[in-house]
Parts: C-alpha cells; sequence; structure tokens
C-alpha cells in the first residue's frame, strides 16, 4: 500500500506467537473521546502528522479484532482476518473526514469488512463464487439467515427453507443448495483448537466487554445511517412497488403471489417481476446515495 499510513507500527500477532497477547497488546491503547479524535483526524488530514494517524489506528484495533470474530466460522486464521482488517482501518484512516460529523469507527467497519470479505472471497477458491453480487450476498449471508429459520447446521437444508432463503436472497434456489455444501464443515466450533497454539481454543479471541458498547454503538449508527437511506430512496418507487416490496421483503409477515396477485387483480408472475424490478430500483438508489454521502469505500 503506498501511501504513509503503511509506514504505521502494529502489533504483530505472530510476534508473541499467542492470539491472547496480541489482544493484551492492543487493549493497552487507550479509547479516544469524541473531542480527541476530531483534533487527531485534523492533524493528520491538514498537516499529514503521522503520529495522529498512528493514535486513530491504534485506538480502534480492538474494533478490527471483535469485527474479525464475526468472519470467524468461514475457516480462515482470524490472524490473516486481523491483519487484512488492520489494513481496512488503515484505508479508513488515510480517507476519513472529521468534518462529515460521525465517528471513526462508524465509517472504518465499511472499510474493515471490506477488506476482511474480499481476503475470504480471494481465499476460498470457489468455482463460480463471488462473480456475481448475489451470490457474494448469498456466501456472507447464509449462516446467518439459516439460524433465523433454525435450520440444521449438518446436511443439505429442508426444501421449505431451501426456498425461504432463495427469496429472502433473490437467488436461485440451485445457488443455494450448492453454496451450503460448499460451506459444510467449515465452520468451527468456539472450541475448536487453533492451528500451530498450544492448548489455545477460538474463544481466547473474543475481545472483553469493554469493547461491545462502542460495537453496539457503531452498529446502531450504521443501521440508522442505512434505513435513513432506504426511507428516502423509497421515494423512487410508485405506490404499488412500494406496497409490493414492502409486503414481500420488509414485513415480518410476507405475503404470497398469490395473495398480491388477488389484491391487484394480476398474475402471480407479474408481481414477483415488480417486486425484483423494484428491489433493484431501490438497491440501485440505496449504493447511489451511500456513496454521495461518502458512506461507502471508494477506490
Amino acid at each position: 500500500m503506498n501511501t504513509k499510513t503503511a509506514n504505521i507500527n502494529l502489533p504483530s500477532i505472530a510476534a508473541e506467537g499467542s492470539l491472547t497477547s496480541y489482544l493484551a497488546q492492543i487493549k493497552k491503547f487507550p479509547m479516544l473521546t469524541s473531542e480527541e479524535e476530531y483534533m487527531l483526524a485534523r492533524s493528520w488530514r491538514e498537516r499529514g502528522d503521522l503520529k495522529s494517524a498512528q493514535k486513530l489506528v491504534t485506538s480502534h484495533l480492538r474494533l478490527v479484532a471483535k469485527i474479525a470474530m464475526g468472519y470467524r466460522g468461514y475457516g480462515l486464521p482470524v490472524s490473516e482476518l486481523v491483519s487484512e482488517g488492520n489494513i481496512g482501518l488503515m484505508q479508513a484512516v488515510k480517507k476519513f473526514d472529521p468534518e462529515k460529523g460521525f465517528r471513526l469507527a462508524t465509517y472504518a467497519m465499511w472499510w474493515i469488512k471490506a477488506s476482511m470479505q474480499e481476503y475470504i472471497l480471494r481465499s476460498w477458491s470457489l468455482v463460480k463464487m463471488g462473480t456475481t453480487s448475489a451470490q457474494k450476498k448469498l456466501f456472507f449471508n447464509l449462516k446467518k439467515i439459516k439460524n433465523q429459520l433454525s435450520a440444521a447446521n449438518t446436511g443439505d437444508l429442508d426444501p421449505e427453507h431451501v426456498n425461504e432463503i432463495s427469496k429472502r436472497l433473490n437467488v436461485k434456489k440451485e445457488e443455494v443448495i450448492s453454496m451450503n455444501r460448499r460451506l459444510h464443515g467449515k465452520e468451527k466450533s468456539l472450541n475448536a483448537p487453533i492451528k500451530d497454539e498450544d492448548g489455545s481454543e477460538w474463544q481466547d479471541w473474543i475481545v472483553d466487554d469493554s469493547l461491545d458498547q462502542e460495537l453496539k454503538l457503531s452498529k446502531t449508527q450504521e443501521y440508522n445511517e442505512r434505513k435513513k437511506l432506504m426511507d428516502n430512496s423509497m421515494s423512487i418507487l410508485n405506490q404499488r412497488e412500494k406496497d409490493i416490496l414492502v409486503a414481500r421483503r420488509l414485513s415480518e409477515n410476507a405475503s404470497t403471489l398469490e395473495d398480491l396477485s388477488k389484491k391487484y387483480k394480476i398474475s402471480r408472475e407479474r408481481i414477483r417481476q415488480i417486486e425484483t424490478k423494484a428491489f433493484e430500483k431501490l438497491q440501485k438508489a440505496m449504493l447511489n446515495a451511500a456513496k454521495s454521502n461518502n458512506l461507502l469505500p471508494k477506490n
């Protein structure tokens, strides 16, 4: 990475040979108040002060470790996820504008997650994996939706679960079945031993509760931003598109195609077409709005 932030010295997981040792190291870096963060960000942005940038980065290393734990189910070394996440964090610090009015943690989460996800996609060498946005969405959301549906974590999915996941993520049933089989057996128990670690377990990586409030706040801010984007973007839809999209995808008890077909006196296929088109329009509007408001990483 050809930037000044690449010169920042960070603790190394491999240096001590222990994940818990790394966590102990990064806990020594103090958290920043809003005012401290603002002044450091201005110092870095306006004068290129590398010490300020280093403080911004090191104060958020625990956030990277916490996010990395969320991706531990893909069978990849968390140490490598952390390293990739730290790269994303440094990119976020480089581009962070404190005048926008939100905290660095909120902005950096996008970069950290993006770096980790790209690493996972590169590492997984799955046939036809990651070639479309739909497949990426399936890859990173399948486990979460299976948990929501209380679907079995071993073996093939039940047909009703396949149908539900297919509808929620707008992907083919065959892709759901195929992706589930590829991911099957890759998830690790929290008590599974870590490779090359004597007696260490995955649970040793869990960051203490002192970070929970910060992460919860960041997630709440992220959720509020997305909800605001969605509410604003919904205005591009006509009333029928909006009603059908809400009924099919944004309601706790989703309406069936049959129900909406009777309500609007059009075919089920026409309802499905309207739903798909409305969803695509909404996604595009939200993406454009997010980028224009600097809420998504820009290459």
